[in-house]
């Protein structure tokens, strides 16, 4: 006998038309967010609904209840939701206003100098939480700096979007994309640690000696020497050190979780959550020594966290995201752009008589600029959710060592988002932001200095791609470190005096 609650389960229907509207829907997702005419959220939950109409009122079954619950990635879902609490609980210790206020204040009146304090501040900090974070808390006190100095707040606001980008690709938790790929092939923030720093680090060199290069006509201060240093964003205390303190500490157990995941199993959501949890733990008994328990209080902390800190917009565009390239992985969409993908690397290796290393070099490449030109035409974070299964069936088949596909992936996604204001989150968030400011920036203004970093940037992750490809990790990483540390002193040299 059938059990009643499995007879009316449906299978995905795999026929051209089920692929076929997929596809279009998922060419309509990319437009719509690229155009930007409705949010986002909107966007990816009228695409479910679609589909699930379709799915359940007709006979093309693109992509089931059941179906859907399975392509959820539960790891990346609760890294955001983790990453976020932690640094939400951070937030109200006022520590970040504190490290940019000690920046600008070391910085004083002299706009070279705050550009590079700005800069490398945004890109170390976006690799360490998120970019999206850092812009978010670094984009006001920027405009702020330039008003100050008589500057045009482009000239530090572009910069800074850029570093964002490029430092976040450093690490597994520094951009979207990356805690995507993440998830999906098994790597963990050691792994991207080894292989991403170093190019990361060469880029953020070049972009510093780029910019002071392309806004040199605009970084001449306007303000009397030593006016600055009297600002009111000087004057930035941390609001709780004790609590900063615990903070610290227990953010060097979730760096030490993710560290050590071949060691102990774990997936980086797990540390993450802990790591929240212990934090919104250490909050509330630090408000409550202090505090008589009251219903007032029941705002203070967690439910403000959780309310206001944790960007549930986010994590519900990630989870309707995950339904969508389910549809299109159920209906053998996805198989079959893998299929082409496969007959097109075959083409390349047999016309070309390349070796199964160059084969491998040769798909990287592939990847690197399909990935960098539709990231920046479109949003990187769909469209590495609709590559990650591509990828998975294309490297088995790949004659050697694919690995270098998924970093290839990762540089690509990760920077391409540098080339429009549509490219990545932190664009869309800091060009907001700007705007509500007064400090508006138009599409062009983007694209002068987006494209050309870039091109650099993309021409950079090829040679390390060779590199890694051709002599392996330790060796890519350390001639690549090499160079950015020679580059970094030379670069100091050449500006010591100009600041």
């Amino acid at each position: 006998m059938n059990d009643p609650a499995t007879t009316h389960l449906l299978e995905a229907t795999t026929d051209p038309v089920s692929r076929g509207i997929v596809a279009v829907v998922l060419v309509g997702v990319f437009a719509l967010l690229t155009l930007e005419k409705a949010h986002r959220v909107l966007v990816v939950l009228g695409a479910v609904s679609l589909l699930w109409l379709i799915t359940y009122l007709t006979p093309y079954h693109l992509v089931t209840f059941e179906g859907a619950i399975h392509h959820l990635d539960l790891n990346v879902l609760l890294l955001l939701a983790g990453m976020m609490a932690l640094v939400g609980v951070f937030k109200s210790t006022g520590a970040f206003e504190w490290m940019i206020a000690k920046l600008l204040s070391i910085a004083g009146p002299r706009p070279r100098l705050v550009l590079t304090l700005i800069l490398w501040f945004t890109g170390v900090s976006s690799a360490l939480a998120d970019n999206v974070t850092t812009v978010i808390f670094v984009t006001p006190l920027a405009i702020g700096a330039a008003r100050r100095l008589g500057l045009d707040p482009k000239a530090l606001l572009l910069p800074m979007i850029m570093a964002a980008n490029i430092g976040g690709t450093a690490t597994l938790v520094g951009d979207p994309p990356n805690i995507m790929i993440g998830s999906g092939a098994g790597l963990t923030f050691g792994d991207f640690l080894l292989h991403l720093t170093a190019p990361a680090m060469l880029l953020l060199v070049m972009l510093e000696a780029g910019t002071r290069w392309h806004y040199r006509d605009r970084l001449v201060p306007a303000s009397p020497l030593g006016m600055f240093g009297k600002s009111d964003i000087i004057d930035a205390p941390i609001s709780d050190p004790a609590l900063l303190r615990g903070l610290l500490i227990i953010s060097g157990f979730v760096l030490v979780g993710f560290l050590t995941h071949g060691i102990t199993g774990m997936p980086a959501a797990v540390p993450a959550i802990i790591g929240a949890g212990a934090a919104l733990v250490l909050q509330d008994v630090r408000y409550l020594r202090t505090h008589q328990p009251s219903e007032a209080e029941r705002a203070h902390g967690v439910l403000e966290i959780i309310e206001k800190e944790i960007e549930w917009p986010t994590i519900a565009f990630f989870t309707f995201l995950f339904v969508i390239v389910g549809a299109a992985v159920d209906t053998g969409l996805v198989g079959a752009v893998a299929e082409a993908l496969r007959n097109g690397i075959a083409a390349i290796q047999s016309g070309f008589g390349l070796s199964p290393t160059g084969t491998v070099l040769a798909a990287s490449l592939l990847v690197l600029v399909a990935a960098g030109v539709l990231s920046g035409l479109i949003d990187n974070i769909p469209f590495v959710a609709v590559s990650i299964p591509v990828m998975h069936e294309v490297i088995p088949a790949l004659p050697a060592d694919g690995a270098a596909i998924w970093w290839a992936l990762a540089l690509g996604a990760c920077l391409g988002g540098n080339a429009t204001p549509v490219g990545a989150s932190a664009n869309v968030t800091v060009l907001g932001v700007a705007e509500r400011a007064g400090a508006g920036i138009s599409f062009r203004e983007f694209l002068r200095l987006g494209v050309p970093v870039t091109a650099v940037s993309l021409v950079v992750s090829a040679v390390w791609l060779a590199l890694f490809v051709s002599v392996g990790t330790t060796q890519a990483m350390l001639i690549t470190g090499g160079v950015a540390i020679m580059a970094f002193g030379v670069l100091r040299l050449r500006t010591r005096g100009q600041a």
